[in-house]
């Protein structure tokens, strides 16, 4: 008998919100991956410093030093943002900002989840960005899902028949190309 390696996804949300639909589409998304994924919610991105260049040495704080093994641990990262003022969160792009000069996120498979069909500065600032530090992105296993207005949480998103097709069929995607 094969033993299957598992996939390890971690997922990122964009949204420091106590209800937010992006963090609800992620959870979402743990309960609808594939058998043999398991995915991961970072929950840190609050707390992280301001990024500074001064600090990103080899002895930087350990919240990073814990973030950038939460990466490297990663077989591939979800995304999910809102976009705030036309642009991508500060919390999301601070995060991104610590992991420029590491080691750990240069080929990473992402995946991009957006909730909102009108956010379109905000996923093309993010797209540039990742694609400045050398990430992989997986366009097909990126979508849309028409949240915009609805306020679900992780339980409802998969009850709901389209959205969950949706959504499992991106993560298909996304862990077959992770295992190409």
């Amino acid at each position: 008998m094969q033993l299957v390696a598992t996939i390890r996804l971690l997922a990122i949300s964009g949204s420091l919100r106590a209800v937010s639909v992006n963090t609800a589409v992620l959870r979402a998304a743990s309960t609808l991956a594939p058998g043999d994924t398991e995915i991961f919610l970072y929950a840190g991105i609050a707390d992280l410093p301001a990024f500074n260049p001064d600090l990103d040495n080899d002895d930087p704080p350990d919240i990073i030093r814990a973030l950038r093994r939460e990466i490297e641990l990663a077989d591939g990262l979800l995304i999910s943002s809102p976009e705030y003022a036309r642009g991508v969160p500060g919390s999301l792009k601070n995060a991104l900002d610590w992991l420029v000069s590491s080691h750990e996120f240069p080929g990473k498979p992402i995946a991009l989840i957006q909730t909102s069909p009108r956010a379109v500065d905000a996923p093309a600032q993010l797209r540039l960005i990742l694609s400045t530090m050398s990430a992989r992105l997986i366009n097909a296993a990126s979508l849309t899902l028409p949240l915009l207005g609805r306020s679900l949480d992780a339980k409802e998103i998969v009850a709901d028949a389209s959205l969950a097709v949706l959504l499992r069929d991106a993560l298909e995607v996304f862990v077959e190309a992770i295992k190409k």
